[in-house]
Protein backbone atom coordinates (compact mmCIF):
# COMPACT_ATOMS: atom_id res chain seq x y z
CA UNK A 1 0.00 0.00 0.00
CA UNK A 2 1.53 3.40 -0.88
CA UNK A 3 2.19 6.23 1.22
CA UNK A 4 -0.37 9.24 1.45
CA UNK A 5 1.52 12.74 1.73
CA UNK A 6 0.16 16.11 1.99
CA UNK A 7 1.12 19.36 1.74
CA UNK A 8 -1.26 22.86 3.10
CA UNK A 9 -0.94 26.02 2.96
CA UNK A 10 -3.18 28.52 4.26
CA UNK A 11 -2.50 32.16 4.29
CA UNK A 12 -4.65 34.93 6.07
CA UNK A 13 -1.90 37.98 5.57
CA UNK A 14 -2.54 39.88 8.47
CA UNK A 15 -2.05 43.44 8.68
CA UNK A 16 -2.26 44.05 5.38
CA UNK A 17 -5.31 45.50 3.13
CA UNK A 18 -5.53 42.29 1.71
CA UNK A 19 -6.36 40.10 5.58
CA UNK A 20 -8.40 37.45 5.52
CA UNK A 21 -9.85 35.40 8.53
CA UNK A 22 -10.39 32.01 7.88
CA UNK A 23 -7.36 30.59 5.82
CA UNK A 24 -5.47 28.71 9.16
CA UNK A 25 -8.94 27.25 10.01
CA UNK A 26 -9.46 25.88 7.02
CA UNK A 27 -5.72 23.86 7.54
CA UNK A 28 -6.42 23.17 10.81
CA UNK A 29 -9.61 21.26 9.66
CA UNK A 30 -8.09 19.79 6.58
CA UNK A 31 -5.38 18.28 8.34
CA UNK A 32 -7.60 16.62 11.15
CA UNK A 33 -9.51 15.19 8.32
CA UNK A 34 -6.78 14.11 6.64
CA UNK A 35 -5.48 12.31 9.39
CA UNK A 36 -9.02 11.06 11.42
CA UNK A 37 -11.01 9.98 8.21
CA UNK A 38 -8.28 9.50 5.25
CA UNK A 39 -5.79 7.84 7.44
CA UNK A 40 -2.73 9.97 7.14
CA UNK A 41 0.30 9.73 9.24
CA UNK A 42 0.56 13.78 10.88
CA UNK A 43 4.61 12.88 9.72
CA UNK A 44 3.07 13.03 6.05
CA UNK A 45 1.43 16.05 6.12
CA UNK A 46 3.25 19.62 5.73
CA UNK A 47 1.81 22.44 6.69
CA UNK A 48 2.81 26.06 6.14
CA UNK A 49 0.89 29.12 7.45
CA UNK A 50 1.44 32.74 8.14
CA UNK A 51 0.69 33.83 11.86
CA UNK A 52 2.03 30.69 13.40
CA UNK A 53 5.42 30.98 14.17
CA UNK A 54 6.00 27.71 14.62
CA UNK A 55 4.97 26.82 11.05
CA UNK A 56 7.46 27.61 7.97
CA UNK A 57 6.17 30.75 6.19
CA UNK A 58 4.05 30.32 3.07
CA UNK A 59 6.39 31.94 0.74
CA UNK A 60 6.52 31.66 -3.00
CA UNK A 61 9.79 29.85 -2.69
CA UNK A 62 8.58 27.85 0.37
CA UNK A 63 5.32 26.60 -1.29
CA UNK A 64 7.43 25.39 -4.61
CA UNK A 65 9.92 24.00 -2.66
CA UNK A 66 7.20 21.74 -0.37
CA UNK A 67 5.50 21.34 -3.73
CA UNK A 68 8.41 20.07 -5.82
CA UNK A 69 9.54 17.38 -2.74
CA UNK A 70 6.25 15.80 -2.30
CA UNK A 71 5.78 15.07 -6.14
CA UNK A 72 9.64 14.71 -6.72
CA UNK A 73 9.71 12.01 -4.03
CA UNK A 74 6.46 10.56 -5.09
CA UNK A 75 5.81 6.40 -6.18
CA UNK A 76 3.61 4.68 -8.09
CA UNK A 77 0.65 3.69 -5.52
CA UNK A 78 0.57 6.67 -2.92
CA UNK A 79 -1.13 9.67 -2.75
CA UNK A 80 -0.22 13.14 -2.56
CA UNK A 81 -2.96 15.82 -1.80
CA UNK A 82 -2.29 19.54 -1.80
CA UNK A 83 -4.89 22.30 -0.08
CA UNK A 84 -4.50 26.32 -0.42
CA UNK A 85 -6.55 28.89 1.13
CA UNK A 86 -5.37 32.20 0.51
CA UNK A 87 -5.99 34.66 -2.45
CA UNK A 88 -6.13 34.20 -5.83
CA UNK A 89 -5.41 36.97 -8.49
CA UNK A 90 -5.53 37.49 -12.58
CA UNK A 91 -2.57 38.68 -13.69
CA UNK A 92 -3.01 40.94 -16.99
CA UNK A 93 -1.66 40.76 -20.03
CA UNK A 94 2.36 41.46 -20.06
CA UNK A 95 1.71 45.03 -21.60
CA UNK A 96 -0.38 46.77 -19.31
CA UNK A 97 -3.13 46.76 -21.88
CA UNK A 98 -5.77 44.55 -22.84
CA UNK A 99 -4.07 42.88 -25.81
CA UNK A 100 -5.63 39.71 -25.77
CA UNK A 101 -2.86 37.41 -24.38
CA UNK A 102 -5.24 36.76 -21.95
CA UNK A 103 -4.48 36.26 -17.94
CA UNK A 104 -2.47 34.20 -15.86
CA UNK A 105 -4.35 33.05 -12.94
CA UNK A 106 -1.82 32.88 -9.68
CA UNK A 107 -2.09 31.75 -6.57
CA UNK A 108 -0.66 34.54 -3.87
CA UNK A 109 1.64 33.67 -1.64
CA UNK A 110 2.50 35.66 1.64
CA UNK A 111 5.85 37.51 0.48
CA UNK A 112 3.72 38.12 -2.90
CA UNK A 113 5.90 35.69 -5.21
CA UNK A 114 3.13 34.36 -7.12
CA UNK A 115 2.90 30.52 -8.43
CA UNK A 116 1.33 30.60 -11.41
CA UNK A 117 -1.45 28.73 -13.47
CA UNK A 118 1.78 27.41 -15.41
CA UNK A 119 3.69 26.55 -12.73
CA UNK A 120 0.93 24.30 -11.31
CA UNK A 121 0.82 22.82 -15.01
CA UNK A 122 3.92 21.53 -15.11
CA UNK A 123 3.99 20.31 -11.35
CA UNK A 124 1.07 17.88 -11.91
CA UNK A 125 2.91 16.59 -15.37
CA UNK A 126 5.74 15.37 -12.98
CA UNK A 127 3.29 12.96 -10.83
CA UNK A 128 3.92 9.41 -11.85
CA UNK A 129 1.84 7.38 -13.24
CA UNK A 130 0.11 5.12 -10.55
CA UNK A 131 -0.16 8.01 -8.65
CA UNK A 132 -3.07 10.24 -7.81
CA UNK A 133 -2.37 14.08 -6.82
CA UNK A 134 -5.78 15.66 -6.09
CA UNK A 135 -5.55 19.77 -5.25
CA UNK A 136 -8.14 21.85 -3.24
CA UNK A 137 -8.02 25.79 -4.08
CA UNK A 138 -10.28 27.43 -1.82
CA UNK A 139 -9.41 31.10 -3.88
CA UNK A 140 -10.41 33.62 -6.52
CA UNK A 141 -10.23 32.78 -9.97
CA UNK A 142 -9.44 29.19 -9.31
CA UNK A 143 -10.93 27.47 -12.34
CA UNK A 144 -8.31 27.79 -14.23
CA UNK A 145 -5.18 26.72 -12.08
CA UNK A 146 -4.55 23.51 -13.98
CA UNK A 147 -4.08 23.73 -17.79
CA UNK A 148 -4.93 20.79 -20.23
CA UNK A 149 -6.95 19.23 -17.41
CA UNK A 150 -10.29 18.08 -19.05
CA UNK A 151 -13.12 20.47 -17.23
CA UNK A 152 -15.25 17.12 -15.99
CA UNK A 153 -17.60 20.43 -13.97
CA UNK A 154 -17.62 24.28 -14.84
CA UNK A 155 -17.58 26.71 -17.28
CA UNK A 156 -13.87 28.20 -17.25
CA UNK A 157 -12.16 26.88 -20.23
CA UNK A 158 -15.57 25.82 -22.36
CA UNK A 159 -15.00 28.58 -25.03
CA UNK A 160 -15.61 29.34 -28.79
CA UNK A 161 -12.12 28.26 -29.93
CA UNK A 162 -12.78 29.72 -33.51
CA UNK A 163 -13.42 32.93 -31.87
CA UNK A 164 -10.73 32.66 -29.50
CA UNK A 165 -8.36 32.02 -32.11
CA UNK A 166 -9.40 35.18 -33.99
CA UNK A 167 -8.43 37.08 -31.38
CA UNK A 168 -5.46 36.37 -29.91
CA UNK A 169 -4.32 37.25 -34.30
CA UNK A 170 -6.55 39.81 -34.14
CA UNK A 171 -3.94 43.46 -33.81
CA UNK A 172 -5.53 46.11 -31.24
CA UNK A 173 -6.23 49.40 -32.85
CA UNK A 174 -3.57 51.90 -33.54
CA UNK A 175 -1.41 49.16 -31.92
CA UNK A 176 1.38 46.93 -33.52
CA UNK A 177 3.36 43.48 -32.10
CA UNK A 178 6.57 45.60 -32.79
CA UNK A 179 4.92 48.32 -30.75
CA UNK A 180 3.91 45.99 -28.21
CA UNK A 181 6.90 44.10 -27.98
CA UNK A 182 8.98 47.40 -27.28
CA UNK A 183 6.30 48.41 -24.18
CA UNK A 184 7.57 44.57 -22.69
CA UNK A 185 11.40 45.59 -23.27
CA UNK A 186 11.12 48.74 -21.66
CA UNK A 187 9.41 47.58 -18.91
CA UNK A 188 11.42 44.45 -18.86
CA UNK A 189 15.08 47.03 -19.00
CA UNK A 190 13.77 49.69 -16.15
CA UNK A 191 12.83 46.96 -13.75
CA UNK A 192 16.29 46.07 -13.77
CA UNK A 193 17.85 49.87 -13.56
CA UNK A 194 18.49 49.83 -17.47
CA UNK A 195 16.39 53.39 -18.48
CA UNK A 196 15.81 53.69 -22.05
CA UNK A 197 15.06 57.37 -23.18
CA UNK A 198 11.11 57.64 -24.06
CA UNK A 199 9.82 59.33 -27.30
CA UNK A 200 6.22 60.73 -27.29
CA UNK A 201 4.17 60.00 -24.48
CA UNK A 202 4.89 57.46 -21.50
CA UNK A 203 3.30 54.38 -20.98
CA UNK A 204 0.49 55.04 -18.32
CA UNK A 205 1.32 53.03 -14.59
CA UNK A 206 -2.12 53.08 -13.67
CA UNK A 207 -3.78 50.12 -12.79
CA UNK A 208 -7.19 50.93 -14.90
CA UNK A 209 -4.72 50.30 -17.97
CA UNK A 210 -4.84 46.30 -16.59
CA UNK A 211 -8.40 46.23 -17.29
CA UNK A 212 -11.47 45.67 -15.03
CA UNK A 213 -10.84 44.54 -11.58
CA UNK A 214 -12.19 41.71 -10.01
CA UNK A 215 -15.55 43.07 -8.00
CA UNK A 216 -15.03 43.45 -4.33
CA UNK A 217 -18.85 42.84 -3.61
CA UNK A 218 -19.27 40.50 -0.72
CA UNK A 219 -21.43 37.56 -1.37
CA UNK A 220 -25.10 36.97 0.74
CA UNK A 221 -25.16 33.92 2.98
CA UNK A 222 -27.47 32.80 5.09
CA UNK A 223 -24.93 31.00 7.51
CA UNK A 224 -22.27 33.56 7.84
CA UNK A 225 -22.87 37.26 9.32
CA UNK A 226 -19.73 38.71 6.78
CA UNK A 227 -18.34 37.65 3.75
CA UNK A 228 -15.20 39.27 2.04
CA UNK A 229 -13.43 37.33 -1.08
CA UNK A 230 -10.46 35.82 -1.80
CA UNK A 231 -9.53 38.32 -4.55
CA UNK A 232 -7.04 40.74 -4.50
CA UNK A 233 -7.98 43.65 -6.66
CA UNK A 234 -5.17 44.76 -8.90
CA UNK A 235 -4.41 47.97 -7.49
CA UNK A 236 -4.51 46.39 -4.12
CA UNK A 237 -1.66 44.18 -4.92
CA UNK A 238 0.31 46.24 -6.44
CA UNK A 239 0.61 48.37 -3.74
CA UNK A 240 1.16 45.38 -1.74
CA UNK A 241 3.93 44.57 -4.02
CA UNK A 242 5.55 48.45 -3.72
CA UNK A 243 5.76 48.52 -0.46
CA UNK A 244 7.29 44.80 0.16
CA UNK A 245 9.74 45.53 -2.88
CA UNK A 246 10.57 49.32 -2.08
CA UNK A 247 9.78 50.26 -5.73
CA UNK A 248 6.95 52.64 -5.65
CA UNK A 249 6.59 52.97 -9.85
CA UNK A 250 5.24 49.51 -10.51
CA UNK A 251 2.43 49.38 -12.40
CA UNK A 252 0.47 46.90 -14.69
CA UNK A 253 3.16 46.04 -16.80
CA UNK A 254 6.18 45.83 -14.83
CA UNK A 255 4.87 43.11 -12.02
CA UNK A 256 7.00 40.53 -13.62
CA UNK A 257 9.88 42.13 -14.50
CA UNK A 258 9.50 43.31 -10.69
CA UNK A 259 9.17 40.17 -9.32
CA UNK A 260 11.95 38.78 -11.09
CA UNK A 261 14.19 41.62 -10.03
CA UNK A 262 13.23 40.97 -6.29
CA UNK A 263 13.06 37.22 -5.86
CA UNK A 264 15.44 36.54 -8.73
CA UNK A 265 15.84 32.53 -8.40
CA UNK A 266 12.99 32.22 -6.52
CA UNK A 267 10.21 33.76 -8.65
CA UNK A 268 8.45 31.96 -10.78
CA UNK A 269 9.69 29.78 -13.31
CA UNK A 270 7.35 31.39 -16.11
CA UNK A 271 8.78 34.58 -14.88
CA UNK A 272 12.01 33.41 -15.34
CA UNK A 273 11.46 32.74 -18.96
CA UNK A 274 9.32 35.52 -19.55
CA UNK A 275 12.76 38.05 -18.55
CA UNK A 276 14.67 35.44 -20.91
CA UNK A 277 12.65 35.67 -23.91
CA UNK A 278 12.17 39.80 -23.58
CA UNK A 279 15.90 40.25 -22.73
CA UNK A 280 16.98 37.99 -25.28
CA UNK A 281 21.07 38.39 -25.66
CA UNK A 282 21.37 41.20 -23.50
CA UNK A 283 24.89 41.37 -21.91
CA UNK A 284 24.73 44.91 -19.61
CA UNK A 285 27.90 45.58 -17.47
CA UNK A 286 26.88 44.76 -14.18
CA UNK A 287 23.70 43.21 -14.84
CA UNK A 288 24.75 39.45 -15.95
CA UNK A 289 24.18 38.21 -12.12
CA UNK A 290 21.19 39.43 -12.06
CA UNK A 291 19.85 38.22 -15.60
CA UNK A 292 21.76 34.31 -15.15
CA UNK A 293 18.15 33.21 -12.77
CA UNK A 294 16.34 34.28 -16.20
CA UNK A 295 18.64 33.14 -18.36
CA UNK A 296 18.86 30.14 -17.40
CA UNK A 297 14.89 29.31 -18.46
CA UNK A 298 14.97 27.95 -21.84
CA UNK A 299 12.28 29.63 -24.07
CA UNK A 300 11.98 29.87 -28.17
CA UNK A 301 9.21 32.55 -28.30
CA UNK A 302 7.63 35.29 -27.21
CA UNK A 303 4.15 33.26 -27.72
CA UNK A 304 5.77 31.10 -24.87
CA UNK A 305 5.77 33.47 -21.79
CA UNK A 306 2.48 35.40 -22.72
CA UNK A 307 -0.78 34.62 -20.11
CA UNK A 308 -3.31 32.81 -21.14
CA UNK A 309 -4.75 31.74 -24.24
CA UNK A 310 -2.02 32.94 -26.75
CA UNK A 311 0.59 31.00 -24.92
CA UNK A 312 2.22 27.98 -26.30
CA UNK A 313 4.12 26.35 -24.30
CA UNK A 314 4.82 22.47 -25.07
CA UNK A 315 3.90 20.81 -21.48
CA UNK A 316 2.67 17.23 -20.77
CA UNK A 317 -0.99 16.62 -20.32
CA UNK A 318 -1.04 16.48 -16.42
CA UNK A 319 -2.51 13.18 -16.44
CA UNK A 320 -2.76 12.23 -12.98
CA UNK A 321 -4.07 15.67 -11.17
CA UNK A 322 -7.38 15.89 -9.76
CA UNK A 323 -8.60 20.11 -9.13
CA UNK A 324 -11.36 20.78 -6.96
CA UNK A 325 -11.54 24.69 -7.46
CA UNK A 326 -13.11 27.11 -5.43
CA UNK A 327 -15.39 28.91 -7.78
CA UNK A 328 -14.50 29.26 -11.87
CA UNK A 329 -11.95 31.14 -13.55
CA UNK A 330 -13.86 34.62 -13.92
CA UNK A 331 -15.75 33.82 -9.97
CA UNK A 332 -14.74 35.02 -6.46
CA UNK A 333 -14.66 32.53 -3.60
CA UNK A 334 -15.92 33.71 -0.26
CA UNK A 335 -14.30 34.11 2.70
CA UNK A 336 -17.13 33.80 5.68
CA UNK A 337 -17.61 34.95 9.49
CA UNK A 338 -20.19 33.27 11.64
CA UNK A 339 -21.69 35.16 14.41
CA UNK A 340 -19.66 33.73 17.07
CA UNK A 341 -16.95 34.40 15.17
CA UNK A 342 -16.02 31.64 13.50
CA UNK A 343 -14.28 31.93 9.95
CA UNK A 344 -13.54 29.41 7.33
CA UNK A 345 -13.47 29.79 3.41
CA UNK A 346 -17.18 28.75 1.71
CA UNK A 347 -15.37 25.78 0.01
CA UNK A 348 -13.50 24.46 2.10
CA UNK A 349 -16.58 24.38 4.65
CA UNK A 350 -18.57 22.62 2.79
CA UNK A 351 -16.27 19.76 2.18
CA UNK A 352 -16.18 19.34 5.93
CA UNK A 353 -20.35 19.80 5.90
CA UNK A 354 -20.37 17.21 3.47
CA UNK A 355 -17.68 15.00 4.36
CA UNK A 356 -19.15 14.62 7.93
CA UNK A 357 -22.45 13.92 6.76
CA UNK A 358 -21.30 11.32 5.30
CA UNK A 359 -18.97 9.24 8.13
CA UNK A 360 -19.43 5.75 6.33
CA UNK A 361 -18.47 5.13 2.67
CA UNK A 362 -16.66 7.04 0.36
CA UNK A 363 -17.71 10.39 -1.88
CA UNK A 364 -16.33 10.52 -5.33
CA UNK A 365 -14.68 13.71 -6.70
CA UNK A 366 -17.38 14.21 -9.29
CA UNK A 367 -20.49 13.69 -6.09
CA UNK A 368 -18.39 15.98 -3.92
CA UNK A 369 -17.84 18.65 -6.34
CA UNK A 370 -21.84 18.44 -7.28
CA UNK A 371 -22.87 18.59 -3.98
CA UNK A 372 -20.73 21.51 -2.78
CA UNK A 373 -22.04 23.45 -5.32
CA UNK A 374 -25.67 22.52 -4.15
CA UNK A 375 -24.94 23.26 -0.40
CA UNK A 376 -23.58 26.80 -1.44
CA UNK A 377 -26.36 27.60 -3.47
CA UNK A 378 -28.61 27.14 -0.33
CA UNK A 379 -26.47 29.19 1.39
CA UNK A 380 -26.39 31.98 -0.74
CA UNK A 381 -22.98 31.94 -2.32
CA UNK A 382 -23.03 32.70 -5.99
CA UNK A 383 -19.40 31.12 -6.47
CA UNK A 384 -19.85 27.87 -8.70
CA UNK A 385 -16.70 25.03 -7.63
CA UNK A 386 -15.31 23.05 -10.59
CA UNK A 387 -13.75 19.80 -11.47
CA UNK A 388 -10.96 19.07 -13.41
CA UNK A 389 -9.03 15.94 -13.79
CA UNK A 390 -9.82 13.23 -16.42
CA UNK A 391 -13.07 10.77 -16.88
CA UNK A 392 -11.47 8.27 -14.92
CA UNK A 393 -10.20 10.23 -11.94
CA UNK A 394 -13.71 12.22 -11.93
CA UNK A 395 -15.50 8.80 -10.43
CA UNK A 396 -12.75 7.66 -8.02
CA UNK A 397 -12.87 8.52 -4.05
CA UNK A 398 -12.16 12.00 -2.95
CA UNK A 399 -8.35 11.84 -1.74
CA UNK A 400 -8.47 7.71 -2.38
Amino acid sequence: MGRKLAVLVGINYPGTDGELKGCLNDVARMRRCLVDRFGFDEAGIRVLADADPSMPPPTGANIRLELERLVGNAQPGDTLFFHYSGHGLQLPAETGRDDDTGYDECIVPCDLNLIKDQDFTELVAKVPDGCLFPMVSDSCHSGGLIDKTKEQIGNSTKQNKTQQREREMRPRPGTSLSTSLLRIVRGTFESLGIHLPRRGQQQSSSVQSGGPEPHAKAEATTRASSTTNRSLPLSTFIEMLRDRTGKHDVGVGSIRTTLFHHFGDDASPKIKRFVNVMLGKLRHDGKLDALRAALEQEAHSVQEVYAGTAARVVVPRPRNGVLISGCQTGQTSADATTPDGVSYGALSNAIQTILAGKKHGTVTNRKLVLKTRELLSKQGYTQQPGLYCSDEHANLPFIC
